[in-house]
């Protein structure tokens, strides 16, 4: 049997407690084919991908196991990931250098000798982007996912032997889902491509995979329900909303992206009644996200004004109240952009709840401990750092992180991207909960149709206005071709 390809032999990763993250696994790729890692959150997916190109992040150490290309050892990891591998992360925007553009971006995983040759902006059109507008704008200028088609197209653009995908269509629309779909389904059966991708979502394992391997948590010991306790929102009582009144309002919102240039968003209003969710739906670069950072005072308003629980809102973040603060909780795309990558998870958590809702340290310790137990992760993250935990669980302390200081308003932009479809419902339904029992308002920005089919209101993005789609009156659902 011919021994060309990438054999992974006997795989084993353990944490700095000792834990098996991943336990004596052997994979093997052959040219031209296709393995997809599928399994639930905490399995150890990622940490896969990261062992096989030895990139592993700190706490986790390789134990035992061979890597071989071509029947023979990878010596000099380093080296051959830069002469062979093509690798898309889990969150593409937090790899992406900050201070270039995305056409830099692309030309920086080119060799040198085909730099100059318009080969980025050919990347990027590849991916359905176009170079003149996008390839002049920086990481923070990019929806979520523009952004993970920037990072494809990085991937993509040396042709590698070896792609690894981590997630590579968590954030697409369905026109940009089928163009990604059709770049990969290329390098199968060519007789040189591999490609090793990690996907939650089965039918894109389907259509690419010639093979799939599943992975199951081992000795994670990650908890696989939702807590019923609920954190407290003391300040939500006789505020505006409890009464059926909207807790968070935006008259004639207008946003653009960049600020001061054409805008992506005009005349948005809306009007949230405490406990209500709404969906908002549309095309990558649409305006949803960008939207939201508005919201949360992280992305300046053209024009309007907003008022949440019946104050005034600022758009600046600098100059809101402590009580605006509290009632607006934004989980964005990307967690590793709201978690410091040198503090320990339990630090995270720890500080909303002593800067928001004045916790003494050791009522914060207990405090966190329950929100890691509210989101389903087991105790012992609290030790972690966010590179040491899977896409998921850093998706998951988002989540908690958010809920810490009992907002009146959670502002969700693809909060089940990085989920498994039972880790998913596990969290909607702890949403669910808490818009029941604390009449949590939620504005949810998604390309998922399970996020969508429980809301109570449905808008979409499109020309540039918010539209309804779908009143929570109306018995249809919104199907995967509208997403």
């Amino acid at each position: 049997m011919s021994r060309r390809g990438l054999t992974v032999r006997g795989l084993t990763v353990a944490d700095k407690a000792g834990n098996l993250i991943v336990d004596r696994l052997n994979l093997r790729i052959a040219p031209g084919e296709v393995l997809a890692l599928v399994g639930p959150s905490g399995a150890g997916k990622t940490t896969v991908l990261r062992a096989v190109l030895g990139a592993l992040p700190f706490g986790l150490t390789l134990t035992a196991g061979r890597i071989e290309w071509h029947g023979a050892p990878v010596r000099a990891p380093r080296p051959w990931r830069r002469r062979t591998v093509g690798f898309l992360v889990q969150d593409p925007a937090s790899a992406l250098h900050p201070l270039l553009d995305a056409r830099a971006a692309v030309r920086e995983a080119l060799p040198r000798s085909v730099r100059d040759g318009g080969a980025a902006e050919r990347a990027l059109a590849g991916v359905g982007l176009d170079p003149a507008d996008i390839g002049r704008r920086r990481p923070h200028q990019l929806s979520g996912g523009q952004a993970q088609r920037v990072a494809l197209a990085r991937a993509l653009a040396a042709d590698p032997e070896l792609l690894v995908l981590d997630e590579p269509t968590s954030a697409l629309d369905p026109a940009a889902l089928a163009l990604a779909l059709r770049l990969v389904r290329r390098r199968r059966g060519d007789g040189r491509s591999m490609t090793l991708i990690v996907s939650h979502d089965m039918r894109v394992v389907s259509e690419l995979a010639d093979h799939v391997v599943r992975l199951d948590p081992g000795q994670s010991r990650e908890r696989n329900d939702i807590a019923s306790r609920i954190p407290a929102r003391p300040e939500a009582a006789g505020k505006p909303g409890r009464g059926g009144g909207p807790v968070l309002q935006a008259h004639g919102v207008t946003i653009a992206q960049p600020p001061g240039e054409a805008p992506l968003l005009t005349g948005v209003n809306l009007a949230i009644p405490a406990g209500e969710a709404v969906a908002v739906l549309g095309p990558s670069g649409s305006g949803k996200s960008t939207l939201l950072r508005v919201l949360a005072g992280l992305h300046p308003a053209e024009h309007g004004h907003a008022t949440v629980l019946g104050e005034p809102l600022p758009w600046p973040v600098t100059e809101r109240s402590p009580a605006a603060l509290r009632a607006l909780a934004l989980v964005g795309q990307n967690p590793l952009d709201t978690l410091n990558p040198a503090r320990t998870i339990g630090a995270a958590l720890a500080r909303p709840l002593r800067t928001l809702r004045g916790l003494s340290r050791r009522a914060a310790r207990v405090e966190t401990l329950q929100l890691l137990a509210t989101a389903g992760l087991p105790a012992e993250l609290a030790y972690r750092y966010p590179a040491a935990l899977s896409g998921g669980q850093r998706q998951r302390v988002a989540l908690a992180r958010a809920l810490a200081g009992g907002p009146a308003v959670l502002l969700a932009d693809e909060i089940t991207a990085a989920l498994d479809a039972r880790t998913a419902g596990l969290v909607l339904d702890l949403i669910d909960m808490l818009r029941r029992d604390t009449g949590l308002a939620v504005m949810a920005v998604t390309h998922d149709p399970a996020v969508a089919a429980r809301a109570d209101r449905v808008l979409r993005v499109e020309g540039g206005r918010l539209q309804p789609l779908l009143s929570h009156h109306d018995e249809r659902r919104p199907s995967l071709d509208v997403l």
